[in-house]
């Protein structure tokens, strides 16, 4: 059975925040203002992005659940749809509101509507493309007649002063050497935002309005042999292994040890999560499915930051699979990075646009770096 995007709906909270706004929202650690911010804002080229907190007051606006729920109500598939008419919800975030209950129990409580099974995915970015692929094979299999699938993110809540230690002076200096080094602990605060996206999946295409056919959606983890990269809820030993927060002697150790933290290995991130996820990751299903770049008509890549755009073009380039830039559509610098949600907010763009036609073939790529995965999907227009 064939399964289609019918519908697909984005929601960003409140006004945009321009890069002048960024610490008034979040607050200015130890009181001082960031010595890095323009420089990591100059490296990953985001302009604007939206946080889940009220500019004035300080106070968040919105839960994880209740920007996915948000997404969930703006879908539209079909005239007199509502949430009572969802048989299957599946919400991946890589940061839920609390430990328990899953996520997706907590969207489904926000959305209302009826009974109907969910399932909650997890992970860092392949969160919401794994939900995708759940609710795929669910509607592919005649499993359920429909899904909604969402990715979504809360990072703010990261990002706040309170959260955040100061930046020592010398690692402030390598950042103009070492860009890279903006994916650290310190320095993700200007990394990350706020939204949430989710799809409706059908078995058949809507009539009234341009469908996204799911071709095929691969994802591919490299766990087995490489080290954790990106992490929360624990502390990376010398040895390259993870001291989970439950394993220090107390929860005030683990929270004064900054255990809570969302953190990157900026030496690994940088030597490996191109060659990982391009190199030793796309060639087999370049082979697969017997793809050819100029069969490609769109490539919409989930990256962090503009650092990465040429990195990533260059080893396509390397592996025989070079698609113009031209044919490259992402909005990282207007929407900023939402994580898991990312692929849902630029799909959910580029088709609202009015720029694809029928037979466009769509190339996502959603890399990993928790502990180096990729996921991979093709869509037809139809």
């Amino acid at each position: 059975m064939q399964v289609y995007i019918t519908d697909i709906a984005s929601f960003m909270p409140n006004e945009p925040i321009g890069n002048d706004q960024m610490e008034e929202v979040l607050g200015l650690v130890n009181g001082l203002p960031s010595r890095t911010r323009k420089i990591i804002l100059r490296n990953n080229g985001i302009q604007q992005r939206y946080y889940a907190v009220d500019p004035a007051s300080g106070a968040t606006t919105h839960t994880n659940a209740q920007l996915a729920a948000e997404a969930v109500r703006r879908l539209a598939p079909y005239p007199g749809f509502t949430a009572t008419d969802i048989e299957l919800l599946i919400c991946g975030t890589s940061a839920p509101d609390q430990i328990m209950p899953g996520h997706a129990s907590m969207v489904h409580g926000e959305v209302g509507g009826g009974h109907c099974e969910v399932a909650s995915t997890a992970g860092v970015c392949l969160a919401g493309i794994t939900s995708l692929k759940y609710a795929a094979m669910s509607v592919a299999l005649g499993l359920s007649n429909n899904a909604v699938a969402t990715g979504s993110e809360q990072s703010s809540s990261y990002m706040r002063a309170r959260m955040c230690g100061a930046v020592r002076p010398e690692r402030a200096e390598k950042l103009e050497r070492q860009p890279a080094l903006a994916f650290e602990a310190d320095f993700l605060r200007w990394m990350l935002s706020d939204g949430a996206g989710a799809v409706f999946l059908a078995p058949k295409p809507a009539p009234d309005r341009l469908n996204l056919k799911v071709e095929w959606i691969e994802i591919i983890s490299h766990a087995d042999e490489m080290e954790t990269c990106m992490y929360a809820g624990a502390v990376k030993r010398e040895d390259g292994t993870l001291q989970g927060w439950r394993e220090f002697s107390s929860a005030a150790e683990a929270v004064a040890s900054n255990a809570l933290l969302v953190k990157q290995d900026a030496r690994l991130l940088n030597e490996q999560i191109i060659p990982v996820v391009i190199d030793r990751s796309l060639p087999q299903f370049i082979e697969k499915y017997g793809l050819k770049p100029e069969e490609i008509d769109w490539f919409l890549p989930h990256y962090s930051s503009e650092y990465f755009r040429p990195i990533i073009a260059e080893h396509m380039r390397q592996i025989g699979f070079e698609i113009p830039q031209e044919r490259w559509f992402s909005n990282l610098t207007v929407k900023g990075n939402t994580g898991s949600a990312s692929i849902y907010i630029i799909i959910e763009e580029l088709l609202k646009s009015g720029r694809l036609k029928k037979g466009d073939r769509l190339l996502c790529f959603i890399p990993e770096s928790g502990r180096f995965a990729v996921g991979y999907m093709l869509l037809t227009a139809v």
